[in-house]
């Protein structure tokens, strides 16, 4: 592992935001895990550099802690915050060196380092690197547990964080990788689980019911929707690409045998929204549905993420990165969670395309850039 003080910094010297990613990489965080050591080695970091911080831990539904950091350097109200996460999907090591970390041909490679070791390290650079003594507002780096599934880090830290408390960063990046273009909107995400309780039997018997039969109704009449919802413009963004709302639905009978009526039947219906396309239209389409033929009904999700293309911080993001106009994205990110505490964009080196597959990299030039991006936004903002 890459010393800690081989990546500090002072107002006289740079810290490497090559090496702080290789270092992250190089501590494997898969959410399924504990993610305590990459946690230590960040709060360590933070430490030494003078930064005030506070630490949210919980233990998830299996049974692991997990720890979230919230770091702050400065003094005053507002300022601008930094959101990233320290989870990653799965390394898929029989395929590749994953938490080996690599540079061929101008790319980082290694696990996490588009999503998002690369851009969080970026944006630790730039705080480090900006004179404390400069600072008139105070920057602060925020970094979560679980956002890869389900978002439980940063739902604690909007809760219950008291570092943040009352006086959120009037300003925010979330750092998800964009190849820095500044994104302000994307589309929000809801899972319906709709279940059906059927009584197992052999088909022999003809004593059974079948939860499959069950709930096909359901599943027939939502496959209509879904062509109603990509046809009609109604349902539809012309902000987005694509324009529709992505509705999808899978479906499972727990691998029921064919010559016994299925107990038990579970369809997820996928839908993600966007604003002004009747997205509570669509929900209770959904819902009506499944109460229709009294089948067990549960939703959970967000809103799509928006922001005014002509808000303060989309400028400010426009003006270090030297782009005309802002885009949208249709996955999402934890913008969903904080947006309602500070003003944000999405904003971050390495292109969503090649998060979580073998061979994931970042561009070195694009994170190199992204610290002289974020350093910028922090002196235009804060200094």
């Amino acid at each position: 592992m890459i010393p800690i003080s081989s990546t500090s910094a002072n107002h006289n010297s740079t810290p490497d935001v090559i090496n702080l990613t290789q270092a992250l990489i190089a501590i494997p965080s898969v959410s399924s895990q504990s993610n305590a050591p990459i946690t230590d080695y960040l709060e360590k970091l933070f430490q030494i550099n003078g930064f005030e911080i506070e630490r949210l831990s919980y233990v998830d539904e299996a049974g692991i802690d997990k720890h979230s950091l919230v770091a702050k350097k400065g003094q005053g109200r507002g300022g601008i915050g930094f959101f990233s996460h320290t989870d990653t999907v799965p390394g898929q090591e029989r395929d590749w060196a994953a938490f080996t970390p690599t540079i061929e041909n101008g790319r980082l490679l290694g696990r996490g380092s588009c999503d998002m070791k690369g851009p969080l390290a970026a944006t630790i650079c730039a705080a480090i690197a900006v004179d404390t003594e400069k600072l008139q507002k105070p920057v602060y780096i925020v970094l979560a547990a679980d956002e890869e599934v389900g978002f439980g880090g940063a739902l604690q830290i909007h809760s219950e964080s008291k570092l943040l408390g009352d006086d959120w960063p009037e300003v925010g990046v979330v750092a998800e990788p964009t190849s820095l273009q500044t994104v302000y909107a994307h589309k929000g995400g809801y899972i319906f689980t709709v279940t059906a309780y059927g009584e197992a039997a052999h088909t022999s018997t003809d004593r059974g019911t079948s939860a499959n039969f069950l709930i096909a109704p359901f599943m027939a009449e939502i496959a209509e929707l879904a062509k109603v919802y990509k046809e009609d413009k109604s349902f539809q963004n012309d902000e987005f690409t694509p324009p529709t709302n992505g509705l999808n639905l899978t479906m499972t009978d727990y691998d029921c045998a064919g010559n016994v009526t299925a107990a038990l039947s579970t369809c997820k219906v996928n839908f993600r929204s966007m604003p002004a396309a009747r997205g509570e239209d669509v929900k209770h389409d959904i819902r009506s549905r499944a109460e229709k033929y009294n089948l067990e009904f549960t939703e959970r999700g967000s809103d799509a993420f928006y922001v005014d293309k002509d808000a303060e911080v989309v400028k400010l993001s426009l003006a270090a990165t030297g782009d005309v106009e802002a885009i949208t994205v249709p996955y999402g990110t934890e913008a969903l969670v904080y947006q309602d505490k500070s003003q944000l964009v999405i904003l971050g080196p390495g292109d969503i395309a090649y998060a979580h597959t073998v061979g994931e990299f970042v561009p070195v030039e694009e994170l190199e850039r992204a610290v002289e991006i974020y350093t910028q936004m922090i002196t235009e903002h804060c200094c």
